[in-house]
């Protein structure tokens, strides 16, 4: 089956989600999954449910923390850059059907990781594997080299009112 570039980014709610949607999909069919977490370095109830059940999904975090209200320190330019090394040796072997670069966006969008990289690695996967990129700030290149793009854009968010993150339905 060709493998085809999937993009969700926006300002909106559920770039993960739908990103997580598709690999439980995925799943359900037969296929490995491999899902890459640039960014994020903390245990989301999204990797604790996927490892207690589901086992065709291997989820591997490349963060530090979470630097997004702050900015980037040497050490999480190291773990972006280790991570998307190791990122690109799993998708070249082909083991994995469907690979999730989630948050990478934002890596790029911080300068931890450069586009040209990104680009090259759209350009050499194997045919059959589909790769899926999330993160807000997408660049005008990918979106041009993806087949398939959505935004999620934010017309109204609870958060707005003061509401904080909720357990199982934010993190």
């Amino acid at each position: 089956m060709q493998g085809y570039v999937h993009i969700y980014t926006g300002n909106g709610k559920g770039k993960t989600t739908a990103a997580f949607g598709l690999a439980l999909r995925a799943c359900g069919a037969g296929m490995k999954v491999f899902i890459g977490q640039f960014i994020k370095g903390k245990a989301y109830n999204e990797i604790l449910a996927t490892d207690k059940y589901l086992k065709h999904i291997t989820i591997k975090q490349f963060g530090i923390g979470c630097f997004i209200i702050s900015s980037p320190k040497q050490e999480d330019i190291d773990a972006a850059n280790q991570g998307f090394e190791e990122m690109r040796k799993i998708i070249m072997e082909g083991k994995y059907d469907l690979v999730i670069l989630d948050e990478i966006n934002i890596a790029l969008y911080h300068n931890l990781i450069e586009i040209e990289d990104i680009l090259d690695l759209i350009g050499t996967k194997p045919e059959h594997v589909e790769l899926v990129i999330t993160g807000r700030y997408a660049p005008q290149e990918l979106i041009e080299k993806a087949d398939l793009v959505t935004e999620m854009i934010e017309i109204k968010h609870y958060y707005k009112k003061g509401i904080e993150a909720r357990k199982g339905i934010e993190y």
